[in-house]
């Protein structure tokens, strides 16, 4: 059992693997994004001080002592920038994989049911994609962060994911609908096999790499809007994120004043995250996604 479930995570590295390598954006992406991933797992260990302790006089100018300089309380920038790399990896990917599997099931449902099901939930996709997306997912941020009892980092993934779903929806039933006519899912349905079971037995497994990719892709997107969010105002001033580092930049005048160690190295590193994801969710939704692989 143990040996077939490591073949089975084997071989899905392996495929992976040969969707990345297939465009050199691809390897560049993840090349970038495990350099952020090995900065925000070790980041106690090469953050030179705590981020959120003073270290410093104020506006100090980078040197050595401060590679990137201190904010407006003494706090040291470089010490924040790596820490905040966790907030971006950890909002994106949770906003964009709650936002994915919730477009999954809609696209599936959407995909297999046909009919009255599929234009009840199309219409709804519509809808939803109709509205814009940045002046909404503020909207929802600022719901979910007055609510009582959420922390406002899970507000902030919530309104993400709740604008993020519905273009996953139209992938995963553009993909549902086409494996739906193939000859074993007609099989299935000859020997008697319930919706359920040829959704999650035949249907499901054959799109869980698109999902995965999707869940990629969309973390770039997701990241963006964390930031954001953050930068005008609606992060959580708890964390040390890159977004909140911009929005403080911006409210102390940093621009304005020249300390340019405050507002330019975040959103450097928002970019880098962005584009990390990015190019490897190209390359993973080419290859996985039929109508691409087909064109």
């Amino acid at each position: 059992m143990s040996s077939n479930i490591s073949s089975k995570i084997l071989n899905f590295v392996k495929e992976f693997w040969i969707a990345l390598s297939m465009r050199k954006v691809g390897v560049v992406g993840l090349a970038m994004f495990l350099g952020l991933v090995i900065v925000a797992v070790f980041a106690p260990y090469i953050a030179p001080y705590d981020p959120y302790a003073r270290s410093g006089a104020p506006f100090q100018p980078p040197s050595p002592e401060h590679p990137l300089g201190t904010n407006d309380i003494g706090q040291d920038i470089l010490s924040e920038l790596i820490y905040g790399t966790r907030v971006s990896l950890f909002i994106g990917f949770l906003a964009a994989a709650i936002g994915t599997l919730v477009g999954a099931l809609v696209g599936l449902a959407a995909g297999f049911f046909g009919g009255t099901v599929d234009n009840v939930l199309s219409a709804l996709v519509d809808i939803w994609l109709s509205l814009p997306q940045l002046l909404f997912t503020i909207f929802l941020a600022a719901v979910f962060i007055k609510m009582k009892g959420v922390p406002m980092i899970y507000a902030i993934v919530i309104a993400i994911a709740l604008t993020s779903w519905p273009a996953v929806a139209r992938v995963v039933r553009s993909a549902t609908l086409s494996i739906k006519e193939r000859p074993y899912i007609e099989a299935a349905r000859a020997v008697g096999l319930s919706n359920l079971s040829i959704i999650f037995k035949h249907i499901l497994p054959n799109i869980s790499s698109l999902i995965v990719a999707e869940i990629i892709y969309r973390a770039s997107g997701a990241m963006l809007s964390e930031a954001s969010l953050s930068f005008l105002g609606l992060g959580d001033p708890t964390t040390k994120s890159w977004g909140m580092m911009l929005h403080y930049a911006m409210a102390r005048y940093a621009v304005l004043l020249g300390y340019w160690w405050w507002f330019l190295p975040p959103g450097i590193m928002i970019s880098v995250a962005v584009l990390s994801v990015l190019f490897m969710g190209l390359s993973l939704e080419e290859y996985f996604n039929p109508r691409l692989r087909s064109s």
